[in-house]
């Protein structure tokens, strides 16, 4: 059979009530209890049979420290912990600071007359803070009990007493008078002409003899009157055993008093037996078992004559016990008690093993049997006051959620709970905040106090505050986290433990970025809103990211709510859709995406139309058109435009625009009369056959451009021609503008296939030669030439930086180069109309040394190049390339700062290659 799961543990039953840790943290649960103590109203001290049972309730137990003291005539006595068990005192107090004490009728600092009558007096002390804080209640009361069987036994909390009938003369053969001995051995409160117990005899089964001063110093209590004996004992001491009774476990006490009387010395015979098993659970109920003959109380036949239960030491009738749901029966070998788990005269308990939340239910129950055995003045009344706990069960915790999303506020109830738990803290996803301050945050933190007498805590959280974490599964939704572990503890023990809560709420809220353009007539105008999630977000202008370079060169600002660029409408961000004679039509791209999810969060596509003047027409014959790379393809070089002529390419390019120069004569032009008018037409086209290379199948669709321009054939003009002498002859004016060079790596000696921008770095191995071309571009201006003035290879990008190499110094090859440059030269061809405006020269891969050390890295080659004019003497190193000797000088490869520069106009070009 299970044994009962709240074994008796008498240092545990005391009577110096520490309510202060026992019960006054409790208080801190309710901050609506109040604490001042009120009169005796608060006090009762009633009888209940051979006990008499003191009373506080919460008001006056909850928060203080209670001392108990016995008045014994003019003495006060303080009941400690041991001395309740010694002399029959017990305590039982539940959660909520109601307290009962339990006092034997036959326990010491009891007064009794005529063994019918019971008075004491005691005197308490309420301690709240301090010493000096003290309140002071005086309590007397006098019960009256006649009942007595030859036998009782009392199982109480703490201690277990029996008590038997002496005869006021009876005598027995081995009479010993001894009256020094019976002033020697006598208990508290007797009279000194009063006979006394002189010693004791224990039975574990062992015999341990003591005599009474003995047993008193090892915690055992005797009450002897004119017609009673009572002894009492601890539960668990050297001189008790246990026994099984019927399965039921049992604390049992034998002893033997030897007492002296007027007329000799008398022995009594005592036994007790208390239980401390027999109990059964299940989800609904307890089942108390206790034997129906207790072998050691009885011999012989016996019968139960009398049998009643109670609760809290206090008899039930008949109807209560029903009304309660309560059972009292017997079987064979038992009496069974059964009480449904829950009811109203037990209590709830908190608990936390493990950190986890369970509940236990505490009921004293009560029985009260009369045996009679054959020889019915030798009845057994048997008294048990035996408190009950369940077993710790788990107790789940619910999570009421509460939240309306639209009201943008968690809103979430976690319980229930008893009222000896309190919330001590939360932790949220930024840290661990107490209930104060959550509430000083704004999280709104209650306690709710329901009917059943549980409670439940809530929290409120905003959504826009910073413990909520934010997710967006949709473009246009947000879900919202809040994860949450509540922080618990049970009282008085102040035992943690927490419990877990993630909430979620999703809401369709997103306002999403918009985009609005305008165009004047050279520029786009684009400004963007923020939405609700502000600017978290890319930005693509074009097929370019709006980084702060990009933004830099349109004009980009922002105001905290929106922010602005200014395009030009030929910036490279943008895109040609259509051109005609007068406009170009263009369009600019935005685009507003969520790079981590890949959504699209608003774009922009705005078309205008920018005048533009394709095609000029002039009266000395000479046509000017300009093409432009058309978004319809969009792998057009516009280096591969021609007129008709394929050999009449464009005077300038870039990687947008060609701009074609040339004589209504020439290129091809076909000449067409009608009416009074003559018109030219060329045509701009896409030449197929560029560089020697047949392309059968393009890629891109076709271009073509017509070119037209009108001239009245019979015209004539009036004009008016005045003179006027000239203050001074006239002269040109010094005019500014740009020549652009560049220098080019040739695949071989040819120099017709050339390296493209994607092939960079290029790859050779050492003394694998390297063919240069640098071209005068956009110049048609055969008395320019152009000069390689100093040349120079480093291994890093900075034209500047160490180390370095000369290959062409003041316009010759280094002679300190065991592999010097060669120039090679330029001759008329199809590509080449100036050979002035060109120049070509080759070296020997090589790689750097450092320390000894081949580095294998990339080489850069950086050239400075002399813009000269034929119509101005030559000097310096105008003279030619390689014609101005005087002051060549090797630069070591440890050299630094700028090349040598002439007064002539220069320019600086760089290429790449790589060693491999």
């Amino acid at each position: 059979m299970p044994s009962h799961c709240n074994m008796r543990k008498p240092e545990k039953m005391f009577l110096l009530l520490n309510l202060m840790a026992a019960v006054s943290v409790l208080s801190q649960a309710w901050p609506n209890v109040k604490h001042g103590l009120q009169s005796t109203n608060g006090v009762r001290l009633d009888c209940a049979g051979n006990l008499m049972r003191l009373s506080l309730d919460e008001a006056l137990a909850v928060g203080n420290q209670l001392q108990v003291e016995a008045i014994n005539g003019t003495q006060r006595i303080l009941v400690t912990p041991s001395l309740a068990a010694q002399c029959g005192y017990s305590m039982e107090s539940d959660p909520w600071g109601n307290t009962r004490i339990y006092m034997s009728l036959l326990g010491c600092f009891m007064v009794s007359k005529d063994e019918s009558t019971f008075s004491t007096s005691l005197k308490l002390h309420m301690y709240k803070h301090s010493p000096s804080d003290v309140v002071s209640h005086d309590v007397t009361q006098t019960c009256s009990y006649s009942r007595w069987a030859f036998r009782d036994v009392l199982c109480d909390r703490n201690y277990m007493e029996v008590s038997a009938h002496i005869a006021p003369s009876q005598q027995t053969k081995g009479q010993v008078q001894n009256k020094d001995n019976s002033q020697t051995n006598k208990l508290p409160g007797d009279s000194n002409d009063a006979p006394g117990i002189w010693k004791m005899t224990f039975y574990t089964p062992e015999p341990v003899a003591m005599v009474l001063k003995e047993a008193e110093q090892a915690g055992y209590g005797a009450t002897m009157r004119q017609t009673r004996l009572a002894i009492r004992s601890p539960y668990h001491t050297s001189e008790t055993y246990s026994e099984d009774v019927a399965g039921v476990p049992m604390e049992i006490l034998k002893v033997s008093v030897y007492h002296k009387t007027q007329e000799g010395l008398n022995v009594v015979n005592l036994a007790a037996a208390c239980p401390t098993g027999g109990i059964l659970f299940t989800d609904e109920f307890i089942s108390w078992h206790i034997p129906r003959r207790v072998t050691p109380l009885t011999e012989g036949k016996v019968k139960i004559v009398e049998l009643y239960m109670g609760i809290n030491g206090q008899r039930l009738e008949k109807a209560q016990i029903a009304a309660r749901g309560y059972s009292l029966s017997t079987t064979e070998f038992h009496i069974v008690v059964d009480i449904p788990v829950g009811s109203p005269d037990g209590y709830y308990k908190s608990h936390a093993p493990d950190f986890l939340y369970h509940i236990t239910y505490t009921i004293e129950p009560m029985l009260e049997v009369l045996w009679r055995p054959e020889n019915p003045q030798e009845e057994t009344k048997y008294k048990i006051l035996f408190p009950i706990t369940t077993p710790p069960i788990l107790h789940p915790i619910n999570t009421f959620d509460r939240t309306i999303p639209e009201e943008r506020v968690f809103n979430v109830h976690v319980g229930a709970f008893l009222h000896d738990v309190v919330l001590k803290n939360i932790t949220f996803s930024t840290g661990v905040l107490t209930v104060e301050e959550c509430n000083a945050k704004g999280f709104a933190v209650q306690e709710h106090l329901l009917s059943n007498g549980t409670k439940v805590f809530s929290i409120q959280v905003a959504f826009d505050t910073d413990p909520i974490l934010k997710h967006n599964p949709e473009p246009l939704v947000t879900t919202y986290f809040l994860p949450l572990i509540f922080g618990f503890a049970v009282l008085p023990e102040d035992l943690p433990f927490a419990h877990k809560v993630e909430l979620q709420a999703s809401l369709q809220d997103v306002v999403l970025p918009t985009l609005t353009g305008t165009c004047d007539q050279e520029h786009f105008f684009v400004s963007v809103k923020y939405g609700s999630q502000g600017h978290h977000f890319k930005t693509m202008v074009g097929h370019q990211d709006l980084t702060p370079e990009l933004g830099e060169t349109l004009a980009y600002q922002d105001n905290g709510t929106h922010f602005s660029i200014v395009v030009p409408y030929a910036a490279p961000v943008t895109a040609f859709e259509l051109i005609t004679t007068n406009s170009v039509r263009t369009r600019l791209n935005m685009l507003l995406w969520d790079s981590i999810n890949q959504w699209v969060l608003g774009d922009l596509y705005l078309s205008c139309s920018f005048p533009l003047a394709t095609t000029r027409c002039y009266s000395n014959g000479t046509i000017s058109a300009i093409a432009v790379k058309v978004e319809s393809v969009p792998n057009l070089s516009p280096s591969w435009l021609t007129l008709k002529d394929q050999s009449c390419t464009p005077a300038f390019i870039d990687d947008r625009f060609a701009h074609f120069v040339f004589h209504a004569d020439s290129c091809g032009t076909t000449r067409l009369f009608f009416d009074n008018y003559m018109m030219y037409e060329n045509e701009i086209r896409l030449n197929f056959n560029r560089k020697g290379v047949a392309y059968t199948s393009p890629v891109d669709p076709d271009y073509k451009q017509t070119i037209s321009c009108y001239y009245v054939v019979n015209d004539t003009q009036r004009i008016s021609f005045a003179s006027q002498p000239r203050l001074h002859e006239p002269k040109a004016e010094i005019g500014f503008g740009h020549l652009v060079v560049q220098m080019r790596l040739a695949q071989d000696a040819s120099y017709q296939i050339f390296y493209q921008t994607e092939d960079y770095p290029v790859q050779k191995f050492l003394r694998e030669p390297l063919y240069f071309e640098v071209e005068l571009m956009q110049s048609r201006d055969p008395k320019l030439e152009l000069v390689l003035e100093n040349c120079w290879a480093t291994s890093k990008e900075e034209r500047n930086s160490l180390p370095s190499w000369d290959i062409i110094i003041n316009g010759c090859e280094n002679p300190d180069d065991s592999y010097a440059a060669v120039f090679h030269p330029v001759m008329k061809d199809s590509r080449v109309s100036i050979p002035s405006h060109v120049k070509r020269f080759s070296i020997m891969m090589f790689a750097f040394i450092q320390n000894d050390q081949v580095l294998k890295d990339e080489i850069h080659v950086h050239c400075n190049v002399v813009i000269c004019d034929a119509n101005t003497p030559a000097e310096g190193i105008c003279k030619g390339q390689c014609g101005y000797s005087s002051g060549i000088k090797a630069h070591q490869s440890t050299k630094k700062g700028q090349r040598p520069q002439s007064s002539t106009n220069h320019k600086q070009i760089s290429s790449l290659c790589s060693d491999q």
